[in-house]
């Protein structure tokens, strides 16, 4: 009996002590959290879990870390752990809720919102959250209602452009006879970087202008370049307009002798989005031939509504403006293939087996991205260093490992892909032993990430990826997500 006593008591000594670690763990991560070093923070609360795995405050701790580092598969994944640990724990259902949001399943949220302001009827973040989510959700049901009206009319058909008046008192850049020039180009970079606005009128009839060039091309677009001939490709540049000024800088301004290819993402996040997207679209009027862009899953809806694309329009144009974006960004070209050797996209390889250029190019890109399938994944896909396939950390698409990449580049005869989509300490990332290449370009990502930018360069006659790697520039004070959703504030509870 007394061995039992005994032995009862050392098992409870030795989990106390587990328990001690487990919390001692988690003040470390709580700390790298706090210093936003938010990849050391998932490692040492995972360790924590290892030794207490019935903690439910490790369990929230680590979804925050997650949704700080975008992987909102995880970060749902770990809230929804942490409810059924304990199912009275309230920032488990903030934690789940904002996971929802981020990906925009905003009925989920909704459901869990209204569980916390039942719970707390007198606190007030609660009761605005879960006002600012049902207004949201009211918002898609009537936004589903229009659409469903077969007739859906271009924003462009209600706009009198012509008849619209440049005030006498606008000192800044207009077309030239309704045409974007190389001055006008200079001058509208001059006049965004000292933040000052570009006149609607000249606004929309770039938006029109654009929409009707990026219709023309095909999903895939397919270029050559001949042995002595480069492009620079950019990665993402999230509304980091001074960073792009400075790659312009470093790497001297588009033209058809210096071609460049922007990898998606160039708005959100980042609250120079408007100065960054007029900007890369009056280069493609420019030199339709020689300056390339693809969407990113960031030119949709879903997510314009929550990382501040949507809020900056309106703030600085009007919620009309932003419908001709939306319009716009449906006719962003999915993929880029350069001299049918290596393939370019903004997220990465696919779901299943068997894709191949053609259907790439069969897809009907004129909406917003479905849920899964090729176009969901070129937008969202992962590259993991393990082989086969795994569920997607982002809650949307997949990971795919080396043997994906491989069995892909040889039905296609091609020899790498290039893709953006993941924040990079260095800029950029080869893996897949040289057959899967990240390149990020926006540095300091969100003003608090610490990592560089790269753009690489490609060469005609032997098409080897060249690394240029470059770090953030000071930019006027206007803080990150200052337009976003709030729901999607950093100040999440």
């Amino acid at each position: 009996m007394r061995n039992r006593a005994t032995e009862h008591g050392s098992v409870k000594m030795a989990e106390e002590e587990r328990n001690a670690s487990a919390e001692k763990l988690k003040e470390k991560a709580n700390n790298y959290f706090k210093d936003k070093d938010y990849e050391n923070a998932i490692k040492y609360y995972t360790e924590a879990l290892e030794l207490n795995p019935s903690n439910a405050i490790y369990y929230s701790n680590r979804s925050l870390a997650y949704l700080r580092t975008e992987c909102y598969g995880y970060a749902l994944g770990d809230a929804t752990r942490a409810l059924e640990l304990d199912k009275n724990y309230i920032k488990g259902y903030y934690r789940r809720a904002t996971s929802n949001m981020a990906l925009g399943k905003f009925k989920a949220a909704l459901k869990d919102y209204e569980t916390v302001v039942r719970v707390r009827p007198n606190d007030k973040d609660a009761k605005m959250k879960y006002q600012e989510c049902n207004k949201i959700v009211k918002q898609k049901a009537f936004e589903r209602a229009i659409a469903s009206d077969e007739l859906k009319r271009s924003v462009v058909d209600s706009l009198d452009i012509e008849n619209m008046t440049i005030e006498d008192d606008y000192a800044g850049p207009k077309l030239e006879d309704g045409k974007v020039t190389l001055k006008f180009m200079k001058d509208l970079m001059a006049w965004f970087k000292d933040q000052k606005k570009l006149h609607r009128k000249c606004a929309y009839q770039m938006l029109v202008q654009v929409k009707e060039v990026l219709s023309k091309l095909p999903s895939l677009v397919e270029i050559s370049l001949k042995e002595t001939e480069e492009i620079t490709i950019c990665g993402d540049t999230h509304g980091q307009y001074y960073d792009l000024l400075n790659i312009f800088e470093l790497n001297g301004l588009p033209s058809i002798t210096n071609p460049y290819l922007f990898n998606g993402d160039f708005v959100d996040r980042g609250s120079f989005s408007v100065e960054v997207i007029l900007t890369l679209f009056g280069f493609k009027l420019l030199y339709p031939e020689h300056f390339h862009l693809l969407r990113g899953n960031h030119e949709t809806d879903n997510m314009n509504q929550m990382y501040g694309f949507e809020g900056e329009v309106k703030a600085k144009y009007t919620a009309q403006m932003f419908q001709l974006f939306s319009e716009v960004f449906q006719w962003l070209p999915l993929a880029q293939c350069i001299n049918s050797k290596v393939l370019v996209m903004h997220g990465g390889l696919f779901s299943e087996d068997g894709v191949t250029l053609e259907d790439i190019r069969k897809i009907d890109r004129n909406r917003q991205p479905p849920d899964s399938g090729p176009m969901c994944d070129l937008l969202w896909s992962d590259p993991q260093p393990q082989d086969g396939r795994s569920v997607s950390k982002r809650g949307v698409s997949c990971q795919f490992g080396p043997d994906v990449t491989e069995r892909f580049l040889e039905q296609n005869k091609l020899q790498y892909i290039v893709r953006s989509h993941e924040v990079k300490a260095e800029g950029y990332e080869v893996t897949h032993s040289g057959k899967c290449i990240t390149v990020f370009s926006a540095p300091n990502y969100c003003d608090q990430m610490g990592n560089k930018g790269a753009y690489i360069h490609l060469r005609g006659s032997d098409l080897k990826p060249e690394f240029h790697q470059f770090t953030a520039v000071p930019h006027p004070d206007v803080k990150p997500m200052a337009y976003a959703n709030s729901l999607m504030q950093l100040g999440m509870m």
